[in-house]
């Protein structure tokens, strides 16, 4: 299982961590996803493309970036 971490801009509450997460977990090949509002990132496991997921936070209203 491969482990990615993205930064997530745009978050601002629990509920956006919520959405965050449910963008995340929605995406085929993902395992896990944790989504973390203090320090703006997410790290998500599995075995889904760096770009399903930063298409799938960008369709949930959020920016997300590779932080490889």
């Amino acid at each position: 299982m491969q482990s990615t971490t993205l930064g997530i801009s745009g978050m601002t509450c629990q509920h956006c961590v919520a959405a965050v997460t449910k963008a995340l977990q929605a995406v085929p090949g993902v395992q896990s996803a944790q989504v973390d509002l203090a320090q703006g990132k997410a790290s998500v496991g599995g075995s889904a493309s760096v770009q399903l997921l930063i298409e799938a936070v960008a369709k949930a209203g959020y920016g997300a970036t590779n932080k490889a």
